[in-house]
């Protein structure tokens, strides 16, 4: 998992509240556990005229929604998505994560986060901030006047960094930083522990052999 530290990014505003999973990534695109490919799939119904979008159908040969945010040309190579509350409600597809990290996107900053999409984006290397809803709307003023208008998002100290360098404090639970600072989940977690688990096995093979055996039939 990609390590998360300082990230500066050009913020692209999705002004719409309760966005769920499926809006995030359709349940045709779901068949895959591959976690790879599903970035040009990532809000396909509102990002494609053509619908409903099918898997393996490339990208070059969709046609793309003009009005829909994420085509804009002021928000192409956008990393940071800013939201509205509930972000990420609906089932609890790990799919919707995967897509939005295969987009581009490092961070999501919103008033609230349902709690499984909350969760899995821990595992999965991106980090969801919440702000208070008044902060929420002052940034989407900010992001509709300021063509370009970036955020340096600062893990460690726990703030935003606006471009005139006004600070905005956030509050990130300190193991699921310590995991994002060190690019971590779970399975990364567990190898921390790599050579004590060859060890342990070593052991058990060498005063148990018969554990090693195959029984066929």
């Amino acid at each position: 998992m990609q390590k998360f530290t300082v990230h500066l990014g050009l913020v692209a505003p999705m002004d719409r509240d309760n966005v769920d999973t499926d809006a995030i990534i359709p349940k045709q695109f779901l068949k895959s556990i591959r976690k790879t490919g599903f970035g040009p799939n990532l809000f396909d119904e509102w990002r494609y005229l053509d619908q409903p979008g099918q898997p393996g159908v490339p990208e070059s040969a969709r046609q793309p929604n003009p009005d829909f945010v994420l085509n804009q040309p002021r928000y192409q190579g956008a990393s940071i998505l800013l939201a509205r509350k509930n972000f990420g409600c609906g089932s609890s597809r790990e799919h919707a994560p995967w897509a939005i990290e295969q987009y581009g996107f490092r961070a999501l900053i919103a008033p609230s986060f349902a709690d499984i999409f909350f969760n899995n984006c821990f595992k999965n290397g991106l980090l969801p901030i919440v702000l208070p809803e008044s902060t929420i709307n002052q940034l989407f003023e900010e992001v509709h006047a300021f063509p370009g208008y970036q955020l340096t998002i600062d893990l460690e100290r726990q703030v935003i960094v606006k471009g005139q360098g006004e600070e905005i404090p956030f509050e990130v639970q300190a193991f699921r930083k310590y995991c994002l600072l060190n690019g971590f989940d779970d399975i990364g977690l567990t190898l921390r522990h790599k050579e004590k688990i060859q060890a342990f096995e070593a052991h058990r093979l060498a005063t148990k052999p018969w554990l090693a055996r195959t029984f066929a039939g």
